[in-house]
């Protein structure tokens, strides 16, 4: 059994001028991550990265250090997030487009499509927000061909990812995506001599059944139940306790240990072969949101590894083909979510994903 192990990836650690507008000359990624610091006791931050240290993406190098951390951890592509605002505007893509262009790293990748707005609390989804800094927009027909050409340059490339021929795309933001766009991109990729996209609808809802989304022209659907699950089955006691906690011990109301959580990720709906399962190796966002966020307390590399082997065990009878993985993230650090190199748990991650998929080899 050799699955698709497909890692996000973040490309904001470098400066660039919309972020020197922002947030000051200099702000990346690093810079939230840097300052970050404990709320309560017993909480892991800051965190800080060991082996790559704090890395700046523009250096060619750091890519291919990336590139091998992920062979060693067994992830076989990362995911880039690709920025189109809409009428060509694009943010964060000179990390890409680099790789892109040079060839380098020689190591998989495909494209998410991060198809939200910006706004001006830690830069996160939401239209409601008066304080929008670059606007999510959908101008019609030509931005999607417009659109579709860029793409085009990326999915003719040797290294892009493929299932069934079909270059495979990521949507952030499915039930946004005017239908008009899923037509064009689908009949635009036939015309290039593809069979079609792969196109894979990330859901918050897990109420959205996949047969919905492929009616629309997807193939796929992933669940990202980390935001929405916690509160699935909520009891009354487990509201008071969260408000004990809150009071006693000053941690944030959405506070949880992750023993009690990654088994909630992986459920019987991601045995179907139109849903690619998510794996979450640690999450802590309150490097930008602080205690009005989602903390998932005492994750580690044991307790990953057995959320690592519930999702094998869900796709391990799939056709081959659809033996896909989504690892939610390589590096996000403002989030917590990553799986390079910290200096609390070293390589843990990294051989604990190894480990469990070394069990399945054989499988």
């Amino acid at each position: 059994m050799k699955p698709q192990i497909l890692a996000l990836y973040l490309p904001q650690f470098h400066p660039f001028p919309e972020n020197d507008e922002w947030w000051g000359k200099g702000f990346t990624e690093w810079t939230n991550v840097g300052k970050a610091k404990p709320l309560f006791k017993g909480h892991y931050q800051p965190r800080v990265p060991a082996d790559l240290g704090y890395y700046d993406l523009r250096l060619p190098i750091v890519r291919e250090q990336q590139a091998e951390l992920a062979r060693e951890a067994g992830v076989t592509a990362f995911c880039y997030w690709h920025y189109w605002f809409g009428n060509g505007k694009r943010l964060l893509a000179d990390v890409f487009q680099e790789v892109l262009d040079t060839g380098k790293p020689d190591f998989p990748f495909c494209l998410a499509w991060a198809n939200h707005t910006w706004k001006a609390v830690g830069c996160t989804a939401g239209d409601e927000s008066p304080d929008i800094l670059m606007e999510q927009t959908y101008p019609g027909i030509e931005d999607a061909k417009a659109h579709m050409e860029y793409l085009l340059t990326a999915f003719k490339d040797s290294r892009y990812v493929k299932v069934d021929a079909k270059p495979y795309l990521f949507i952030f933001d499915p039930k946004q995506l005017p239908q008009l766009y899923i037509d064009t991109f689908q009949q635009m990729a036939k015309d290039a001599g593809f069979p079609g996209l792969y196109l894979v609808a990330n859901l918050n809802d897990n109420t959205i059944k996949p047969e919905e989304m492929t009616a629309k022209g997807y193939d796929a659907v992933t669940y990202c139940n980390i935001l929405g699950h916690t509160k699935e089955g909520e009891t009354l006691w487990d509201k008071v306790k969260k408000n004990i906690n809150a009071i006693i011990y000053n941690r944030p109301k959405n506070f949880h240990e992750y023993k009690d959580v990654y088994p909630n990720y992986i459920t019987e709906v991601d045995m179907d072969e139109r849903v690619i399962p998510q794996i979450v190796p640690q999450w802590d966002h309150s490097p930008r949101g602080g205690n009005k966020t989602l903390i998932l307390h005492n994750s580690t590399p044991e307790y990953f590894a057995a959320h690592v082997r519930e999702a094998m065990e869900v796709i391990k009878d799939k056709p081959e083909n659809k033996q896909i993985l989504m690892l939610k993230s390589w590096n996000e650090w403002a989030e917590g979510n990553y799986m390079e190199p910290d200096l609390k748990f070293g390589k843990g991650y990294i051989e604990a994903m190894h480990d469990v998929l070394e069990e399945y080899k054989d499988k």
